[in-house]
């Protein structure tokens, strides 16, 4: 009877010392920097800031959310109004890949796996050379279910993000429009 109730023992001490390191390792998402110095500590919140759109790709969908400032200049009509984005203005595109709702009457996609987190941030005096935007990009590992940040050196903002969003200039380098809701 001893040897079970020491076995016992064991078993809990051991599992629960395997929860604990399990824990301890998550990663903190909110100490990762893109290597141009874009922190996803700025953007800390994210996940409750309001939806401006979400759009679908071959690959995957995303949800693309901004924070109040961005908001308040999307409301005031801006870009379509000529104006640029103020300083302060943030954005996230969450990625994840997609799949098919296995329950729904009708054939919908819903979010699978996700994939990476983007951020966009205006801030002129730190990002001259990209029209006052910042970038940073965080690839998602399922493996490891932890994040890392894109690129190899502070130059692939400018050379991987902006030379992509320059295709957009006419609305101060943004994508996705503020859809009627």
């Amino acid at each position: 009877m001893k040897s079970k109730t020491t076995s016992a023992v064991a078993i809990v001490a051991v599992s629960l010392a395997a929860l604990i390191s399990i824990a301890l390792a998550a990663q903190d998402k909110y100490t990762l920097k893109a290597p141009n110095g874009v922190a996803f500590s700025e953007f800390r919140g994210y996940e409750s800031w309001e939806n401006v759109a979400v759009s679908v790709t071959d690959e995957g969908m995303n949800a693309i959310l901004a924070n109040p400032v961005m908001i308040k200049a999307y409301k005031e009509r801006i870009p379509s109004n000529g104006k640029p984005f103020p300083d302060g203005c943030m954005t996230v595109k969450i990625e994840w890949k997609k799949k098919k709702n296995p329950v729904s009457p009708y054939s919908v996609d819903v979010p699978d796996t996700l994939r990476r987190i983007s951020f966009i941030e205006k801030d002129s005096k730190r990002f001259p050379d990209s029209s006052g935007w910042g970038y940073a990009q965080f690839l998602y590992d399922t493996n490891s279910a932890t994040l890392k940040p894109f690129g190899e050196d502070n130059s692939f903002g400018t050379k991987v993000c902006y030379k992509c969003h320059t295709a957009a200039k006419a609305t101060d380098y943004i994508f996705t429009g503020y859809p009627v809701r």
